[in-house]
């Protein structure tokens, strides 16, 4: 091929306008590299720097809530001995704390690193955490110990020249709004998911969600109160309430038979006890008290028929029903609802008040055959189920020194004896246990008493998911429980069929002397009138299980028995009568499966003369392979 000339001349130019590519390329390089390298390591500052700003704030929020909650063991001091101004103090100091926390959490670095994909999570949680605990400071806790170092506490005890309730009834709002921020509070912690969450962060969530809801449902509770207190104090109009004692030392359901009956009146704070009578002088009922079909199949129509068996059922607010119509049916006396309590929660009022001395001139007449002439907390209990019946034969005059120190123990408090704080802490107690029970006929405070145990519902809110419960009545006709010891335990079986399977032991022990039967009194032992050796005790016990779930199987001592099995308000009820010989014990176990639940199981039984706590063993789990 020819080349021209310019072509020629243009090919020879060229090398001299072209740089040598290598050096070209390297410089270039250079640059790129460098500027690389430059924003590495911008960026790798800016990050290192960002990680420790991170960490900075996470050990700011770690700190101030570290501290606060250590405050709250004081606050709780405080506020149990009633020391208002240190009260208020801690509370201003543990909100300094939270608020600090939640300004960390609210840093735009960290709220940045809470949208990351991953570890977000971690991050956004912490700032939940941080937030939750400034609102309960701030938004529950203040205005509370606000409103609690505004009360006189002393004078807001029912009493006999009666108590100012309206600044409870103005507290009621703010309680209401405290109760409702740490609900949403509770709420919000519990929406979050800690699936991929790092343990570090996890842990301590999961704990504060526990006592969130601990203190949401304490708050919750008070705030019932206040809204519901006033009233059934008779703030309004007057009130007017059967007051039902029961008798331990004879197994009813949800306690004893009822003993002495009276109006216990409350107006504007003001307690009157009316005259007493016994439950046996209510006399039978014709026709019956009506109640629902399933529990006239258990119980019989006795719960309808005699104010001596209203309570064979446990659930108190059938019992009290029927006690109120029959009251009312006797007396042509309206009452408004009725209030139950046990001799052992009448030691606890005592506790708080102090001794009461007899001074009823009848009482000390019944009191001089060897009865002490002072009650305590400490011998009402023997007084009332035991003593009472050895010294004195006549069973008339029994129930009258029965209903006569009622009557003086309740004197006692409207006479502003003893410490609001010991009584609140004893009528707690008696309530948790189950020996304080009340029920309103007015639908809307029943609405609310229905969704704690002080109603002894055995259905509905105040029921947990896996609650079993354990009954008894006696089938002696006496007062042999007094020397009647249980204990009640649940075993966990292993699944079955995907299902829970939970045991049910009950063991009694009948302690009374061996010669019970020729040394106890007959009114005791009941004479074997219904059937049973003098000495001996018989009861019926009724187990109930979750809703849904089965009673499969009873034994009696290891070996397989018959037993009834029923259904009530969709829980099973397995029910199997056991005599005990004096120094003899027994042992039932009823087995409870296809079990719904998957929550932790509870027991709830039959308060008796014995501690709860003495009762009620710790649950048992099975090895399953």
């Amino acid at each position: 091929m020819t080349r021209t000339k310019n072509q020629d001349a243009s090919a020879k130019k060229a090398p001299s306008k072209m740089r040598h590519p290598s050096k070209a390329s390297g410089k270039g390089f250079r640059r790129r590299l460098v500027f690389t390298f430059a924003a590495l390591g911008g960026a790798f500052l800016i990050t290192a720097a960002g990680a420790a700003w991170l960490g900075s704030k996470a050990s700011e929020i770690n700190s101030e809530l570290t501290s606060a909650i250590h405050l709250v063991s004081a606050l709780k001091e405080e506020i149990a001995t009633e020391n208002a101004d240190e009260a208020t103090a801690t509370v201003r100091e543990l909100r300094e704390h939270t608020a600090a926390a939640k300004k960390a959490a609210e840093d735009p670095l960290w709220t940045l690193a809470s949208a990351l994909p991953g570890p977000g999570a971690n991050f956004s949680a912490v700032a939940e955490v941080a937030r939750s605990a400034d609102d309960v400071a701030s938004l529950g806790l203040t205005p509370l110990v606000k409103v609690y170092s505004s009360l006189n506490w002393e004078t807001l005890l029912p009493s006999g020249s009666g108590t100012d309730l309206e600044p409870l009834q103005s507290a009621s709002p703010n309680i209401s709004a405290a109760a409702h921020s740490v609900r949403l509070s509770a709420d919000r912690l519990q929406q979050i998911d800690t699936t991929d969450l790092a343990p570090q962060v996890a842990e301590p969530l999961t704990s504060a969600r526990h006592q969130l809801q601990d203190l949401a449902g304490a708050l919750d509770a008070a705030a019932n109160a206040s809204r519901i207190a006033p009233g059934m104090l008779g703030a309004q109009t007057p009130r007017h309430y059967l007051l039902m004692i029961q008798n331990n030392a004879e197994a009813r359901a949800s306690g004893g038979i009822p003993g002495a009956l009276a109006v216990l009146s409350l107006d504007k704070g003001r307690l009157t006890l009316g005259s007493q009578i016994s439950a046996g002088a209510i006399g039978a009922m014709s026709p019956i008290i009506p109640f629902d079909p399933q529990q006239q199949q258990i119980y019989s129509q006795r719960v309808g028929k005699f104010m001596q068996d209203v309570n064979l059922t446990p659930d108190f607010p059938t019992a009290a029903k029927a006690a109120q119509a029959m009251w009312e049916r006797k007396t042509e006396q309206r009452v408004d609802g009725v209030i139950s309590i046990d001799p052992v929660a009448l030691g606890y009022i005592l506790d708080a008040t102090g001794p009461v001395s007899i001074t009823n001139p009848e009482l000390v007449a019944l009191a001089a055959a060897g009865l002490p002439t002072e009650l305590t907390g400490k011998n009402v209990v023997q007084t009332l189920l035991s003593d009472v019946y050895a010294q004195i034969d006549q069973p008339a005059l029994q129930d009258t020194y029965f209903a006569g120190v009622a009557q003086q123990i309740f004197a006692a408090l409207s006479d502003g004896r003893g410490n609001a704080k010991g009584m609140v802490d004893g009528l707690t107690r008696g309530a948790a246990e189950g020996r304080v029970l009340v029920w309103s006929g007015l639908p809307a405070e029943q609405s609310i008493i229905g969704e704690y145990a002080l109603s002894g519902s055995i259905a509905g809110p105040s029921v947990a998911p896996s609650q079993f419960g354990v009954y008894f009545n006696d089938g002696t006709g006496a007062k042999m429980d007094y020397y009647v010891k249980r204990t009640v335990q649940l075993i966990k079986e292993c699944p079955q069929g995907g299902y829970e399977q939970t045991t049910v032991r009950i063991t009694s022990t009948n302690t009374a002397p061996g010669d019970a039967g020729t040394t106890l009194p007959a009114y005791v032992t009941g004479d074997g009138h219904f059937g049973v050796p003098p000495g001996s005790v018989q009861t019926n016990i009724v187990a109930y299980g979750p809703a849904q779930a089965q009673v499969e199987t009873a034994k009696l001592d290891g070996q397989k028995t018959e037993f009834a099995p029923y259904f009530h308000s969709n829980r099973p009820v397995g029910v199997l009568a056991v005599q005990l010989a004096p120094g003899e014990s027994r042992t039932v176990d009823f087995t409870f499966g296809k079990i719904v639940q998957h929550t932790e199981p509870n027991v709830v039984v039959t308060p008796t003369i014995q501690d709860v706590k003495d009762v009620t063993l710790p649950t048992e789990i099975a090895a399953c392979s």
